[in-house]
């Protein structure tokens, strides 16, 4: 009989942890372990009625969910795979660093692993679990599809790309800032995504003529497929699925230099402070005054940078879950 193995996650709409979860459970580990999703609500009537072997916890820690873990934690080993929180989060979002790092230590603390998704992350992490505990895998993602889409012939105007969701966390209203200095005959921008900062984009806009929202990306190879380039202008970063995807599709990037974004960038884009909207639109000049050749060798590079990371990182959680399950406690 395969391991059962529960993924953890209350909010399942389709997201970059959603999508996480999908690709892991369709992938060939689906052979060895048998992989099921609950909400907290659900966790514990499961349990009673199925063997299961671990739990995979995906939500943010908070004290309130820490009771739900302590309840389950002689019942079955627990992992959190973190994919919230990170030194960008902290400096941006967190009033108290203590209160907040100490609830970190009290989840941490409860579990079996706490599985960073960046080293970057993992820096940030240390000081808030045991070595023992922390395991860095860094993040990746089902490519096969981003690999497949052509390549461009660059020409004016030079496509920029971005998308997400509209949130303080994205950046895009750096990004617009800076898309004000740059001259318009010479880029267009397409913003895709939606949130709840969608008013406040469109208003920082207002008639640029050099920006066109595409509102929800649903193909998102479709969308790299009409762009030169993507920019990441998060404030932070655990992982960086589009930064992923954007090199998988052999587009260059300009990332913000947070979290999980700086170490995917070699040879391959341009990283720039956080929050800096002139810096951010030098770099954007800098890209389009580059000649197709070097724009191309680019994109080329950072195809090639993924291209084999999916199943290196199958490999690695394979050997993990193997390890993990056959520890006593």
């Amino acid at each position: 009989m395969k391991p059962r193995i529960v993924h953890l996650l209350d909010d399942q709409n389709v997201g970059g942890v959603r999508r996480w979860i999908q690709n892991i459970s369709d992938s060939r580990l689906n052979s060895q372990f048998e992989f099921g999703l609950v909400r907290s609500t659900e966790l514990l009537p499961f349990l009673r009625s199925h063997k299961v072997d671990l739990v995979i916890c995906h939500n943010p820690s908070s004290w309130k969910r820490s009771l739900n873990l302590i309840r389950i934690r002689h019942r079955v080993k627990l992992m959190i795979v973190e994919h919230h929180y990170c030194e960008g989060f902290e400096r941006l979002n967190v009033p108290s660093v203590e209160r907040f790092r100490a609830m970190l230590k009290w989840n941490y603390g409860i579990v079996d692993r706490v599985v960073s998704v960046s080293q970057g992350q993992s820096n940030w992490l240390q000081p808030l679990t045991r070595s023992t505990k922390l395991v860095t895998i860094p993040l990746s993602t089902q490519v096969d599809s981003f690999l497949e889409v052509p390549k461009k012939q660059i020409q004016k105007p030079f496509i920029l790309g971005a998308y997400g969701r509209f949130s303080q966390q994205k950046g895009f209203d750096t990004l617009l800032k800076a898309m004000q200095r740059v001259p318009s005959p010479d880029v267009q921008l397409y913003l895709g995504g939606y949130g709840e900062d969608e008013s406040l984009l469109k208003t920082l806009a207002g008639n640029l003529p050099n920006v066109k929202f595409w509102e929800t990306v649903q193909d998102v190879q479709g969308f790299l497929s009409a762009c030169d380039a993507i920019v990441i202008p998060s404030r932070w970063e655990p992982g960086g699925t589009v930064c992923i995807e954007a090199k998988a599709a052999g587009r260059p990037v300009i990332v913000s230099d947070v979290d999980g974004l700086t170490e995917q960038v070699q040879n391959c884009g341009m990283i720039v402070a956080p929050d800096d909207p002139i810096q951010l639109a030098s770099a954007i000049d800098t890209l389009i005054k580059m000649t197709p050749k070097q724009v191309e060798a680019w994109g080329e590079t950072a195809r090639n940078s993924v291209r084999d990371t999916w199943e290196q990182y199958i490999i690695e959680w394979e050997a993990f879950l193997w390890k993990l399950l056959g520890e006593t406690r």
